[in-house]
């Protein structure tokens, strides 16, 4: 049986919330929290209105978008390919047979004139690469030299078109470096390749739909959009302003597919849905591949065991390394706030993997990552605990989702593990 919070826990932790949510100018103007062990919920609570300004409550029905939260559903199909033998992780002759784009890609490189050239690669791409974030794949939002090679027409990262999503040049040699990028849209599109069916059919059948996720799509129906929390931007002031969603096109179709072009579904950054639902993936990552919920199994244990292991403990991401932002208005730069110059992560298959306990009291080998608009997901395997927080504000690293995220998954940690 699951564990639940303390009464005096469980108040304190939606207080944290809700003081965040409440007032005519709200800190956050709504947020939902969903904690599981690998039985299942342990606690949830939703917490102000879908919109600034808004009347309708923020609920567990709310949907959100996704955003990066696709990558890991995006890797679980995948590896269930690889289960089954169809893919393999270190072939490059497989991958570039079934990507023959990723054999052509070359090399952006600045020159020492301050312009661009196109230079062959030196190493070939692997589907472990590609889910690694090693291949040489970045974002224009974040690199700033796709970023300027670009314009003056630009790239937009979520634009949900093939072209400006899958067929960039890399920006770095593959294998040397870890930078985060399209590689699992890549492997999206490798998914689709080998089964033979679209991304959105494929997640359905053989993720979803076993473990009881009814609204989690890359084309939200009409009663998800009816749902949808509103986009919100935050000023550098600390304002709070609605704006239009970032990623707009499967939201602009009333339902309906766009017949005259086969629809991409973009495995890096989109699927929408209701993050209670979401929640269930990482309790099956918890009770390792099998559903607590449908008793399901989408994933053996050894293979949940090799998306935790450390793939590049050759080149540890340093926590306190400047990441630019080429577009502010998306992503903020990190660090947001400063940390031990000695403090590292590593990278399992396609999310971040603790190297210490945090402060909150994650085990070291925590996995963890985001979503652009300020959602946040963490499996801790060692604790039996995992948990999300969602809001939808722009730009990423937001300060205030970031403390209330803490405070909450500290509350949770001192009830629940520590004493």
């Amino acid at each position: 049986m699951n564990r639940k919070l303390s009464p005096q826990a469980d108040a304190a932790a939606r207080a944290a919330m809700d003081s965040r949510t409440e007032g005519l100018s709200p800190q956050i103007p709504g947020l939902l929290y969903c904690a599981v062990d690998k039985s299942g919920i342990i606690f949830s609570h939703t917490s102000g209105k879908v919109g600034l300004g808004q009347n309708t409550s923020m609920s567990s029905d709310t949907t959100f978008w996704l955003a990066s939260f696709t990558k890991l559903i995006t890797s679980i199909a995948c590896m269930q390919l690889v289960e089954r033998g169809d893919l393999l992780l270190d072939d490059s002759d497989q991958l570039e047979s079934l990507a023959p784009e990723l054999k052509l890609v070359r090399v952006l490189e600045r020159d020492g004139d301050g312009g661009f050239s196109l230079q062959e690669k030196k190493t070939r791409i692997t589907l472990r690469m590609l889910l690694n974030h090693t291949s040489g794949f970045g974002y224009a939002f974040e690199d700033l030299k796709l970023l300027e090679w670009s314009r003056p027409v630009g790239i937009d990262d979520f634009s949900g078109f093939v072209d400006d999503v899958l067929h960039v040049p890399l920006v770095n040699q593959p294998g040397t470096k870890f930078q985060y990028g399209v590689g699992l849209d890549w492997v999206g599109t490798i998914v689709e390749r080998v089964s033979g069916f679209s991304l959105e059919d494929y997640f359905q059948m053989y993720i979803l739909k076993p473990l009881g996720i009814n609204d989690i799509a890359f084309f939200p129906s009409a009663k998800m959009k009816s749902n949808m929390a509103y986009m919100h931007c935050r000023a550098k002031d600390g304002s709070l302003n609605i704006r239009d969603h970032l990623y707009r096109r499967p939201l602009a179709t009333n339902g309906q597919r766009d017949d005259r072009e086969k629809p991409f579904c973009m495995g890096g950054a989109g699927c929408f849905g209701k993050p209670m639902e979401y929640s269930r993936i990482l309790s099956t990552l918890l009770n390792n591949g099998l559903s607590p919920h449908t008793g399901a199994r989408i994933l053996k244990p050894k293979t949940i065991d090799e998306m935790f292991k450390d793939q590049i403990p050759a080149m540890p991401r340093y926590c306190n390394e400047n990441t630019p932002s080429g577009k502010p208005e998306i992503a903020n730069p990190c660090p947001l706030v400063p940390c031990a110059d000695e403090l590292t992560e590593g990278w399992g298959l396609s999310f971040s993997l603790s190297h210490t306990q945090s402060v909150t009291g994650r085990a070291a080998g925590s996995a963890s990552w985001e979503g652009i608009a300020n959602l946040f997901w963490f499996v801790d395997r060692q604790n039996g605990l995992a948990g999300i927080i969602a809001s939808q504000i722009l730009p990423y690293g937001d300060i205030e989702v970031i403390t209330c995220l803490e405070t909450v998954e500290k509350i949770l940690y001192d009830d629940l593990v520590s004493k």
